[in-house]
């Protein structure tokens, strides 16, 4: 019987089957604490035309107030925590006008996947126990291309009960 010995994985290496990012090592991020973004670390073409592009929030501990909310017009989003639960704040597709009224909260307990229809209003996760580390997967560029980010208002800031 033929054996296979076992590779450490380098991008050299593996360039002939493929493509590989160290999602929890990344090697910057946009923002800061409480929530930092590192955008598009590697993509997967789906169909023909299709890319899914997959990034990385770093969310850590915040005051549980939403004070910004986000929607993609024409993208689908993916979220995955990947060592610790997030709480996630969702809203239905509108016109684009802040409803507090209509936002719910959900716990996402970690490797669980949760998606976003287009025009759903949501926006960073907050952490439930220490910083957690979240895979986004949305098309490439969604982020600068078509992510729509409104501020609450005093009146339309929400706070999340634990």
């Amino acid at each position: 019987m033929l054996k296979l010995k076992v590779k450490k994985l380098d991008r050299e290496s593996f360039r002939p089957y493929g493509d590989y990012v160290e999602l929890l090592r990344p090697d910057s991020f946009y923002g800061d604490v409480p929530t930092m973004f590192t955008p598009d670390m590697l993509q997967l073409p789906l169909a023909q035309h299709d890319l899914a592009s997959f990034s990385i929030c770093r969310v850590a501990p915040r005051p549980n107030i939403v004070t910004a909310s986000e929607y993609h017009s024409a993208a689908w989003e993916g979220n995955i925590p990947l060592d610790g639960d997030i709480v996630v704040h969702v809203a239905p597709a509108n016109r684009g006008q802040i409803e507090p009224e209509k936002f719910e909260a959900f716990l996402v307990p970690k490797g669980t996947m949760v998606t976003f229809k287009p025009g759903v209003w949501h926006f960073a996760p907050y952490a439930v126990n220490g910083p957690v580390s979240t895979i986004v997967v949305l098309p490439e560029r969604t982020y600068a291309n078509d992510c729509v980010v409104v501020r609450h208002t005093e009146e339309q800031k929400l706070e999340i009960e634990m």
